[in-house]
């Protein structure tokens, strides 16, 4: 099948938007998420359904409970159809809860993030997000397996790596 440059730059564009998804999701910054959505866009996660204000207080609430999040964004396939696309994306999401007795566990979901983008003024953005889960499991963490120790560690605020490391900074980590 042949591209043409703007659809796959249209395509490019989507990606971006997935991964940024992530990156807002697993480090706290709800503005970053928001961008990625139409200001009238709804999002179904399952237990969550509403429009993007929504979404960001439910995230709110709910992403704090975990230790971390990351999330891998795997096989994607983006449909581009004129001024919207189909977007499917594979994930696999971790979320780390950690207890006051040093153990924790691991909550994985294997999931789909089932998209409908628009181009509006010239940026895609999600329209409608449902996110279709697959299969999920849950690993218990041993004492002493969770986080801290050596080296550098994943912060959820702007202290995190990718916030330090374009300003010249060498380092963030107390060794």
């Amino acid at each position: 099948m042949a591209h043409t440059i703007e659809t796959l730059l249209a395509r490019q564009d989507i990606e971006d938007v997935i991964y940024r998804y992530a990156r807002g999701i697993d480090r706290l910054d709800f503005e970053l998420v928001r961008s990625c959505y139409h200001s009238d866009a709804l999002d179904d996660h399952g237990l969550f359904r509403g429009n993007i204000d929504e979404f960001i207080e439910y995230v709110k609430d709910f992403l704090p409970r975990y230790a971390v999040t990351q999330h891998f964004m795997g096989n994607m396939l983006i449909e581009v159809e004129g001024e919207q696309a189909r977007a499917e994306t594979y994930a696999v999401a971790y979320h780390r809860k950690e207890l006051t007795d040093g153990t924790g566990k691991d909550d994985v979901f294997g999931i789909r993030y089932v998209d409908r983008f628009e181009n509006r003024n010239g940026e895609w953005k999600i329209a409608h997000r449902v996110v279709a889960s697959e299969w999920r499991r849950v690993d218990p963490v041993p004492a002493g397996r969770i986080r801290g120790g050596v080296g550098v560690w994943g912060a959820r605020d702007k202290t995190d790596a990718i916030n330090w490391i374009m300003n010249g900074v060498v380092t963030n980590s107390p060794v």
